[in-house]
């Protein structure tokens, strides 16, 4: 299993939306912020948002277990190989992601508990 390299692309606010639906003086997400950098594999990376995890973590375990290394889904969605272009899931000020595998092999940095 190789690491990704998770990259922070974009910060979205759907001004519209937030407007008709958001709570009074709603912003851009205030957890993480463009240019922003994480690793992962199997974890969640120190730092990062819950609910942007849950959203993008299939894209992050397919990739550091080999898929993408040639075309990712049909070969149709993205260009690059070991790539994925992504959000979160926040439909008024949603985060874009760039998840690509390195050539980092992921350790395990836990002691497993056997009851």
């Amino acid at each position: 299993m190789k690491k990704c390299k998770i990259t922070v692309l974009r910060k979205t606010f759907v001004e519209d939306l937030a407007r008709e639906y958001g709570v009074e003086g709603l912003t851009a997400c205030p957890m993480l912020r463009e240019g922003q950098v994480f690793y992962a594999d199997y974890a969640k990376p120190e730092g990062f948002c819950d609910e942007a995890w849950k959203a993008i973590y299939q894209y992050v375990f397919a990739l550091s277990h080999g898929a993408g290394n040639d075309v990712f889904y049909y070969g149709d969605w993205i260009k690059t190989p070991g790539v994925a272009i992504c959000s979160c899931n926040d439909g008024l000020r949603p985060v874009i992601f760039k998840i690509e595998t390195t050539g980092e092999e992921s350790k395990i940095d836990y002691t497993p508990v056997n009851e």
